[in-house]
């Protein structure tokens, strides 16, 4: 489905497993600087910039650890992110330095000098799920073909 004036972009709504709210909302709220929205004993909705994120609580939480190649990086599958302008990219990188949140992958441009080049960093949240958040130099090329 292609964007279009008569069907404008709109925010995804993710819903997904943690192991402890309290870590959950140091993250995405303080450490991300995401809104925090509606919540209970068992749940969260989060701003991810303008997208709707909700943590379940899952306290017996276990990850997969299911990796995939791409481009000479081992990418951790499944993982979630938004597509970031290039300030708006370098600011959360700047960000998660100052944290002492390790990168799953470092802040990188993946497919230099190919279609679809970008910038790009993974990392976790406390409960193992992984985030990426990549940008564009020109917004066409996210899904642009050879």
């Amino acid at each position: 489905m292609s964007i279009s004036p008569a069907n404008p972009l709109r925010p995804f709504h993710l819903a997904f497993p943690v192991h402890d709210l309290a870590a959950a909302r140091h993250f995405y709220g303080e450490i991300l600087g995401c809104d925090e929205g509606r919540s209970d004993d068992h749940w969260i909705d989060f701003n991810l910039y303008g997208h709707q994120i909700v943590t379940h609580l899952n306290e017996q939480l276990e990850q997969n650890g299911i990796i995939n190649p791409v481009d000479d990086e081992q990418v951790p599958v499944p993982h979630f992110g938004v597509v970031l302008t290039m300030d708006l990219w370098s600011e959360l990188v700047e960000r998660i330095k100052e944290t002492d949140i390790q990168f799953v992958i470092e802040p990188t441009i993946r497919f230099k000098g190919q279609i679809g080049e970008q910038a790009t960093m993974f990392f976790l949240d406390p409960s193992g799920n992984a985030l990426e958040f990549k940008a564009f130099g020109q917004d066409d090329q996210l899904f642009a073909k050879d």
